[in-house]
């Protein structure tokens, strides 16, 4: 019983969301977050600039990793493209997974032509969106030096101290170390590309 509820509300969830990806397509002004000081991380708690300006419900840690993202008003294009390229259902069976997930400033970054084209290609679109996602949690203590290998088959490297890290040397971390069930998340102010 409580596994068909759970399944409900995810696919509410991302029904809610792919429903409003043309509303978010057509308005690319990007949103401002938060910059005030953030504590540094720990184990159990997140970390970074933009944590303040996240608005979430509450309790993501018991959901799965797309419906946590759902709660996200933030990551509505990520959740958008992860149910159109029909990974909502693989995201959330994956034990233990880091998604380094692009808010939607990073995604409003391109152009509405251009996020149209990828949304259309599932290939392409899985194959990036799976380079954001690594086969294991990673804790704040190993983003300083950390280079790991992504469910696309590629390697994304981290960098940085205290509270400032970097993914590939180019995408922020604004907020580190959000739970969910089955997943740690790192929002990314920057889309990640795979290596050609």
């Amino acid at each position: 019983m409580r596994f068909t509820r759970m399944r409900m509300r995810t696919a509410n969830a991302t029904a809610a969301v792919v429903m409003a990806v043309p509303l978010a397509l057509a308005g690319t002004a990007p949103q401002g977050h938060a910059q005030d000081a953030s504590p540094a991380p720990s184990p159990s708690g997140t970390f970074g600039s933009g944590c303040s300006g996240l608005a979430q419900k509450v309790g993501t840690a018991k959901d799965k990793v797309v419906e946590a993202a759902a709660a996200y008003p933030q990551l509505s294009h990520l959740v958008s493209a992860a149910v159109r390229a029909h990974l909502n259902g693989a995201l959330d069976e994956k034990p233990g997974i880091t998604v380094f997930a692009p808010n939607d400033q990073a995604f409003q970054a391109a152009t509405v032509a251009q996020f149209a084209s990828l949304l259309a290609d599932q290939g392409q679109l899985k194959k990036l969106l799976t380079y954001h996602v690594v086969d294991r949690q990673i804790t704040p203590d190993e983003l300083s030096h950390g280079s790991f290998k992504t469910v696309e088959g590629s390697k994304l490297t981290t960098s940085g101290s205290g509270t400032d890290f970097k993914v590939n040397g180019e995408a922020n971390i604004v907020c580190g170390n959000i739970k969910a069930a089955n997943a740690t998340i790192y929002v990314v102010d920057t889309v990640l590309e795979p290596p050609s």
